[in-house]
């Protein structure tokens, strides 16, 4: 069984409800009729019931909810609860109650007050857009001070990593993360490929350098992160700086880094910035034929992920599937 194969028998394992905020595109109807049909999750759509029936045509959408945000009861306990959040910030009522107009507002304050668990969106909107309200109403998870992106990867014939799985991070989001950010995505990822992958994580600090094999800013940056990711989270097996090749074969890890606890057999690889992640994920997904499934969001205190616009309904049906089990982990 493949990787998000398991993750929808895991979704189905504990029905969560998950909102889709974009009902004006055709693709997001089909993936909620889709999910709701597979019963991987319960599913709110947000917007005009009529709009979306008509749109909707022949798909069936029994069984799935929907909620209007411009004309719903519960818009003006929203409203409140977003003024009392953001009046600090120069929100006004009026202000808030034409914010919670927004779907993606909507869906998010609906996940705030635990009447859904995640969300999913971005077939329409930016991902700017798309996380903003995020930001704004749920914030980080307890204990986390960041919030970044992982992708899995899934690396075909390959005896490297969790039978040939990874998770790269931060390859989506944090562009060029200080020692302090870098440190704090490392402990993510390492609860991402823990919830996700469901396996023990081996986190390697990447850099072009192997325990002092090279010096410059670069590589002391990534020396300070693994120290201060090793003082925050003393339990995880993790290890840096490492090169890629030391991090994850068994021979020059041995070689590269002696007595190192993570090197060769790593499967959480950490980036020292956005470039070198998103470079490594493209060229592992088109020359190794990897399936990558991402980006997805970690560190906040309950799940919203962002698709790509080019985004088929069956993709929208994998991200609900992984947004279900992140939330099957909130603590509330």
């Amino acid at each position: 069984m493949g990787f998000l194969e398991q993750i929808i028998e895991r979704a189905k394992s504990n029905i969560k409800t998950i909102v889709l905020p974009e009902s004006t595109d055709l693709r997001v109807i089909k993936a909620a009729s889709m999910i709701v049909k597979q019963g991987i999750a319960k599913v709110v759509l947000i917007g005009n019931e009529n709009e979306i029936k008509n749109l909707a045509g022949d798909i069936d959408l029994e069984g799935v909810i929907i909620e209007d945000s411009v004309t719903s009861q519960k818009s003006e306990d929203y409203a409140n609860t977003l003024y009392e959040m953001r009046k600090s910030k120069g929100m006004t009522i009026e202000t808030a109650r034409e914010t919670m107009k927004d779907p993606l507002y909507y869906g998010v304050m609906m996940v705030k007050k635990g009447e859904a668990d995640g969300m999913v969106a971005g077939a329409v909107n930016s991902t700017a857009n798309t996380l903003r309200p995020a930001l704004q109403i749920l914030k980080t998870a307890p204990g986390t001070k960041l919030v970044s992106s992982f992708f899995v990867m899934v690396v075909p014939d390959c005896e490297y990593g969790h039978n040939g799985t990874f998770v790269y991070s931060d390859c989506g989001l944090v562009e060029n993360p200080d020692a302090d950010q870098l440190s704090e995505i490392a402990i993510s990822a390492s609860k991402s490929f823990e919830i996700l992958v469901d396996a023990e994580p081996q986190v390697a600090m990447l850099s072009y350098s192997s325990y002092g094999s090279a010096k410059s800013e670069l590589t002391d940056k990534v020396i300070k992160a693994t120290q201060l990711a090793k003082e925050k989270a003393p339990h995880l097996a993790l290890d840096g700086e490492l090169q890629v090749d030391a991090a994850i074969v068994p021979e020059i890890g041995q070689s590269k880094a002696k007595g190192s606890n993570v090197a060769g057999k790593a499967n959480v690889l950490i980036f020292p910035d956005l470039d070198s992640g998103n470079i490594a994920y493209k060229l592992t997904q088109r020359l190794a034929k990897a399936e990558a499934y991402g980006p997805i969001t970690q560190g906040l205190a309950r799940p919203v992920n962002d698709l790509s616009r080019g985004c088929s309904a069956e993709d929208i049906v994998g991200v609900a599937a992984i947004t279900a089990v992140q939330a099957q982990y909130v603590k509330i």
